[in-house]
């Protein structure tokens, strides 16, 4: 049975391979408008379903937030569905449901995104409610009062009665002394209880505004026709004072950097982040494949080694946090089984590290891994969705949508080599920040 399994997955590589070296690029037809009052459209026709998703992305997160006043940019996020002058609280999401459609929001460090996805015939509707929504939103005290309770009640879920989001968000605050990464995205509980309502609308009146802000179009549309639409509801918005740039450069880290929390919780964890470049720099590639090497699946190095053969772990893995506006971590993790130790996975975590600097990787895992990260990117093509927001991020960021023309075949051109150098220049003692957890039981005494 093993044999058999080892033979099929080598046939499926090989197909992969042979597919893949057949496909373009992100040869799609992307068209850039930017209005008179600076807000910028991206606009890509799709024909192979009745749909389109229209995305509006602001250049805005986390990162903008001022110590004191964390957690704006996700409340803000959470205000926007709560009604304008024109459409009160609740129907804009009624609006979308009653029509077919969906709708989100998402917030993260380096931008805030709201989408909807309609049949094409009801496009019209996303001009509506963005537009109008871009510059009436009605932040009524009650309602931010019942929002903030919601967001806090949200964080004490997901990070504080959760042990191993604390731990993440404990390394991040630690890793980063000077730049804003530093921060919670969702907020810390402090600065929740204090943030005013009129904290929110400042904020909002600040960065939401047609020349910090993004369209993104993709799907079942002609765009000659659409853009003359668009430009009808988004072009009267008034242009506002561009937000001042954060230009904070995190100091380089000088030594390895370690915080334990002790916190009600089954098993221990251990979470380990080296500081290593965004996108846009030479080596974001190569730290793509090696992500991918050592945490895509259970054929990984990370789960083969630590999971299946020294059962130290009851999963294991890592990430590189490529996509982000300034350099960011890269993070491997792995959760204890019983009668482990934290020392014994964090050691085997650097073994796996450090083979990667001394070994070089076999040709079929190096071919593999590029495979895998290609047939990644490629799949997404298949929905509008995710072409979307490939194109939403790299152009909120500052990359610009044509890094996506190049980006398979800088993948395919990492090389051993390059997979040995940047292991051995980001991964290292001195740069690196970890994270372990110590389960006690309920009355303060360990496990």
């Amino acid at each position: 049975m093993f044999l058999l399994k080892k033979n099929l997955a080598a046939v499926i590589i090989v197909l992969i391979t042979i597919i893949l070296s057949s496909q373009p690029a992100f040869a799609k037809k992307v068209e850039e408008f930017v209005l008179s009052n600076g807000l910028k459209i991206i606009a890509m026709e799709e024909h192979k379903a009745p749909t389109v998703t229209f995305q509006v992305w602001y250049k805005v997160g986390s990162r903008n937030e001022a110590t004191g006043k964390t957690g704006l940019s996700h409340l803000l996020e959470h205000l926007m569905f709560k009604g304008t002058q024109k459409y009160g609280k609740g129907e804009f999401s009624k609006i979308v449901a009653k029509n077919g459609g969906n709708e989100n929001a998402f917030t993260s460090r380096d931008y805030t995104a709201y989408f909807e996805v309609f049949s094409s015939d009801r496009i019209h509707l996303s001009l509506e409610l963005e537009s109008d929504r871009m510059t009436n939103l009605l932040i009524d005290e009650k309602e931010f009062q019942l929002e903030r309770n919601v967001v806090k009640e949200e964080r004490r879920m997901r990070t504080d009665d959760e042990p191993t989001s604390l731990v993440v968000e404990e390394l991040y605050a630690m890793a980063f002394k000077v730049h804003p990464y530093h921060s919670p995205i969702i907020g810390w509980m402090s600065d929740l209880d204090t943030l005013a309502r009129d904290d929110l609308y400042n904020h909002y009146k600040k960065y939401y505004m047609p020349n910090n802000a993004t369209i993104v179009v993709v799907g079942d549309f002609d765009t000659k026709t659409l853009i003359p639409k668009i430009k009808e509801h988004f072009e009267k918005i008034p242009k506002g004072e561009a937000p001042a740039k954060i230009n904070i450069k995190e100091p380089e880290q000088l030594g390895e950097r370690r915080t334990t929390l002790h916190k009600e919780a089954q098993l221990p964890f251990v979470f380990i982040g080296y500081h290593t470049p965004n996108i846009g720099n030479k080596d974001e590639f190569a730290l793509e494949v090696v992500s991918n090497i050592l945490s895509a699946g259970k054929s990984s190095r990370l789960y083969q080694d630590i999971v299946y053969e020294k059962q130290l772990a009851l999963y294991a893995g890592g990430d590189y946090g490529r996509i982000a506006a300034d350099p960011s971590l890269f993070y491997f993790y792995g959760g204890l089984k019983p009668g482990k130790t934290t020392k014994e996975l964090e050691d085997a975590l650097y073994a796996e590290i450090e083979k990667l600097k001394t070994e070089p990787v076999t040709d079929r895992e190096l071919q593999k891994s590029k495979n895998q990260v290609e047939a990644s990117f490629i799949f997404a093509q298949d929905s509008i969705f995710y072409q979307a927001m490939q194109i939403g991020q790299i152009e909120t960021i500052g990359i610009g949508y044509k890094y996506l023309d190049a980006y398979v075949d800088n993948i395919r051109r990492v090389t051993k080599d390059d997979i040995m150098r940047v292991a051995k220049t980001y991964f290292t003692e001195k740069n690196r920040t970890v994270g372990i957890l110590i389960p006690v039981k309920q009355n303060g005494k360990g496990q």
